[in-house]
């Protein structure tokens, strides 16, 4: 006998876990990927994974790094390196408060490549986050 529960694709739960809260599907907020560009099949973002942590935890410095790499979409261990990149580079402050991180963002570091390096992190975050 089939029960009439539908059961939730792999996909629709990885959504319910990406959406950050207080968004809309389809929509992107600080740090969450946009559901339209993944239900076109893209597979590249005009951002890093990098540039995503950053943004993330600069909106929300005390998160845990599975939530974040539950708004960025990748997973915890990912995040976990992107973070230890970041800190290794001086772009971001790692400050223990009590069992838990909090995040500074450094955003007077510049950016890495030449391309960019006369504007700082502080610089992207103000043009992505407006």
């Amino acid at each position: 006998m089939k029960s009439d529960v539908k059961k939730k694709t792999r996909a629709a739960k990885s959504r319910e876990l990406t959406q950050p809260p207080g968004s809309s599907p389809g929509t992107a907020a600080a740090g969450g990927r946009d559901d339209k560009a993944k239900e076109s099949g893209s597979r590249w973002t005009f951002l890093t994974n990098h540039s995503h942590v950053l943004i993330v935890l600069h909106a929300e410095p005390d998160l845990v790094l599975r939530e974040v790499a539950a708004r960025v979409g990748i997973t915890e261990r990912a995040v976990q390196r992107v973070v230890q990149d970041l800190e290794e580079e001086g772009f971001i402050r790692r400050e223990r408060v009590g069992r838990q991180n909090r995040y500074e963002v450094r955003t007077d570091v510049p950016l890495r490549h030449p391309i960019e390096s006369h504007r700082t992190i502080g610089d992207l975050l103000q043009l992505i986050t407006g």
